[in-house]
């Protein structure tokens, strides 16, 4: 059961090239989020009533899929976070932003079937499932490039929303001020003025409420001009992001050396904490196996009973899935441009199906946690669901 378990795990989740039935999925998926937001769009169209009944049908289908994913979610949540019991691991997925748009994308269809005096005001709450549309971002490594650039410049925007939110709040108070005498019933009080000002500033401007003194009208220029070049700010931070995000993408073959191996050498050396420990007392990463220890010339398969001696190489490979699928285990010799330099290990740019196992540092070898910070020259191991060729020697 576990096993099954694991492999459901595997498919619900971001899929890579070498698991067709997890990319199929992520296809699926894909396609009834669409297809949901082109029904949403076309059941407005009367027009199109003679198809309403095909509409319900698609509609019905795709909701009892995304009906089952969440409840398989919700079954494997202690694989998606194992370090936590099985309750707040589920607890945790169900509160989480992807947990909520999941639930919303589906609990509304099944609503009027519960309250039926309530289908009109039920019906438009489906519309909420619009926001499935940010679940296409976790099916795809190349989506989430938005929220890597979000989630990079977010002091910056935060900074420059403060901004425009002050210069918002300070013009409609000027112009109610310079207004309201002139015009009570248009500038009735302070939400007037920022309501001109929201529409001015985001260069809108309806003509409902405009200033008709001339001070107003100065003033009304001045903000105009300033709102043109505010606003822009957020737009400006975020392109550069993006701009920044492809041309690391771009250099990274010339910032990064890789290499991938299909095998790490660990030689022991006299005070590594392995030494006289069994095989079973070791802690070794999930999805990695003790393959063979290397003692004098000799290679032996070890037993849970085995000891590690000094002078022992020790070969750690990877764990097969289903037999079909293995974790592989990259080299990467990070360069001093190379966009990890600086960075904490839970901030990287990583795929969704990648680890960072340990980190070399000169003679040193660190067990990263998600805040071990990355320095140009570190030989960083990543064990990733992908095909691999060499093998390379370390001693720790």
């Amino acid at each position: 059961m576990e096993k099954k378990k694991k492999r459901i795990f595997e498919i619900i989740q971001i899929g890579y090239t070498g698991d067709w039935q997890s990319r199929l999925f992520d296809v699926l998926i894909t396609v009834a989020i669409v297809l949901n937001i082109f029904i949403a769009i076309a059941d407005t169209f009367d027009e199109l009533s003679a198809y309403r009944i095909y509409f319900d049908m698609i509609e019905m289908v795709t909701v009892i899929g995304f009906t089952v994913e969440y409840f398989l979610r919700i079954w494997t949540a202690n694989l998606l976070y194992p370090y936590e019991s099985y309750s707040h691991a589920i607890r945790k997925y169900a509160l989480s932003f992807d947990g909520i748009i999941d639930l919303l994308s589906f609990v509304p269809f099944y609503l009027p079937f519960f309250f039926p005096a309530g289908i009109v005001a039920f019906r438009m709450f489906r519309v909420v499932r619009i926001l499935r549309l940010f679940r296409i971002n976790a099916y795809s490594d190349a989506l989430s490039v938005i929220s890597k650039v979000i989630n990079r410049k977010k002091d910056q925007i935060l900074s420059s929303v403060f901004i425009v939110l002050t210069l918002m709040l300070a013009s409609s108070l000027c112009m109610y001020s310079v207004e309201h005498q002139a015009q009570p019933e248009v500038f009735k009080n302070a939400f007037s003025g920022f309501w001109w000002s929201v529409s001015t500033l985001l260069t809108v401007g309806y003509g409902d409420i405009y200033p008709v003194t001339e001070l107003g009208k100065i003033l009304s220029i001045a903000i105009t001009i300033l709102g043109v070049g505010i606003v822009a700010i957020p737009t400006g931070i975020i392109s550069a992001g993006f701009v920044e995000e492809y041309n690391n993408t771009r250099r990274s073959s010339d910032i990064e050396k890789v290499i991938d191996l299909k095998f790490i050498r660990i030689n022991v050396t006299k005070n590594h904490e392995w030494v006289s420990k069994q095989i079973k007392d070791l802690k070794v990463p999930e999805g990695l196996i003790l393959a063979t220890i290397i003692r004098k010339g000799e290679a032996t398969v070890p037993r849970g009973d085995t000891v590690i001696y000094e002078g022992d190489q020790v070969v750690l490979g990877a764990q097969g899935y289903n037999d079909d699928y293995k974790i592989h285990i990259r080299e990467i010799e990070l360069k001093e441009r190379s966009s990890w330099v600086g960075y904490a290990l839970k901030d990287i740019d990583m795929s969704k199906h990648s680890l960072v196992l340990m980190v070399k540092r000169g003679s040193n070898i660190l067990i990263p946690n998600g805040n071990t910070i990355l320095k140009s020259g570190d030989l960083v191991f990543v064990y990733t669901k992908k095909n691999i060729q060499d093998s390379i020697e370390i001693d720790i």
